[in-house]
């Protein structure tokens, strides 16, 4: 057995390996109601098929105007909720587990979702779906319109939508909820002091920036059972001088482990403009700082691409999980050729019954 083909047990939760879907957006809700579609169903259902152990959601709001995009998924009404179960319900047929990641957007929402042929970038109007964004302080991000300042009634609005939403994460089956702290959304503009220039309690010092995310943590923690496990999401660098950096990434990855977080799942950037050295598996030393330095298992993602590379993160111990992202776009089984190449045995790679006629051998593989 491979350390990828390990179980992983988190509280109550055992996945079934340690290969899970990165969360990535798909801006398809077309009805631009927050509800998941078909698309959502086949597009995390056939990763289920394909033997991932893990399956996390793409942002998925906490509120309307917490979308990146108008055609985001949401969870703030029980519609959602019950279109996301259908979708639960069958990724457990498949033996996987499914978690949602709550989100918010902040300075980052309202924008266009980039499709070929409509605009790429900017900030989407009111006359068009848009809204007003709201944000830690009143800085645009650059090509988006200014976001409106959040006075703290916003501020714990957001804190009790996150707890809400968790709680209908657990009526619609959900296995856990991962809090979105990365990639320049709200949780992270107030973590960087780049993008939270406050000078209230959720400004100014590492605790002041730090404080909504343990506060998010501790809502969504008072809302799910105490076998569900919580992960949460960090970007551990901004890639700028002065900004958001892995040192504190592991200092509040410390804080959230006493606040029950059970993984932090490793990415990078998003806050600001940056020039990221950007290559194969590039953040995986931030999980593996964040293992050692705060005593909690992490994930790691970013351009981990090959059986063998993902393999060796995990036998470093480097990470306890790997997440794919856009190798999991190209090859929805990639976890089912990753037994082959790596000698598993394919009855241990979670085929569908109605797949098994097609399992990989060393004749494909050669071949």
């Amino acid at each position: 057995m491979t350390k990828l083909f390990e179980p992983l047990t988190l509280r109550g939760l055992t996945v079934r390996n340690r290969i899970w879907l990165a969360p990535m957006c798909q801006y398809s809700v077309e009805r631009q109601d927050g509800v998941p579609t078909d698309w959502h169903l086949v597009n995390l259902g056939s990763r289920a098929q394909g033997g991932f152990g893990l399956l996390l959601t793409e942002a998925t709001a906490v509120v309307p105007e917490g979308r990146i995009s108008p055609q985001d998924t949401g969870l703030w009404n029980d519609e959602q909720r019950d279109a996301w179960a259908r979708i639960v319900d069958f990724a457990h047929a498949q033996g996987a587990a499914i978690g949602v990641q709550l989100a918010h957007a902040g300075r980052k929402a309202s924008t266009y979702r980039g499709f070929a042929g409509e605009p790429q970038n900017g900030t989407v109007p009111e006359r068009d779906g848009g809204w007003e964004p709201l944000a830690p302080s009143a800085e645009a991000f650059p090509g988006y319109d200014a976001p409106r300042e959040m006075t703290v009634e916003d501020i714990q609005g957001v804190v009790e939508a996150f707890g809400v939403a968790a709680r209908r994460s657990v009526e619609a089956g959900f296995d856990t909820v991962e809090v979105h702290g990365a990639h320049g959304y709200l949780v992270h503009q107030f973590l960087s002091p780049l993008t939270n220039h406050r000078t209230d309690g959720y400004g100014g010092d590492f605790e002041g920036r730090t404080r909504l995310v343990v506060e998010i943590v501790d809502a969504v923690r008072a809302n799910v059972p105490e076998t569900m496990p919580v992960l949460v999401r960090l970007s551990a660098t901004d890639w700028t001088e002065g900004g958001w950096d892995p040192e504190q990434t592991v200092a509040v990855s410390t804080v959230l482990r006493e606040h029950g977080a059970d993984l932090v799942d490793v990415s990078s950037g998003g806050a600001v403009h940056a020039d990221i050295p950007v290559g194969p598996g590039y953040q995986v030393p931030f999980a593996r700082a964040v293992r050692e330095g705060a005593g909690l298992p992490s994930g790691a993602v970013g351009l981990i691409t090959s059986p063998e590379q993902a393999e060796r993160v995990l036998e470093s111990g480097d990470a306890d999980v790997v997440l794919l992202a856009r190798a999991a776009l190209r090859e929805p089984a990639w976890p089912q050729r990753a037994a082959a190449e790596l000698g598993v045995d394919w009855h241990e790679a979670s085929y569908p019954a109605q797949y098994a006629r097609a399992h990989w051998t060393s004749d494909l593989l050669a071949g």
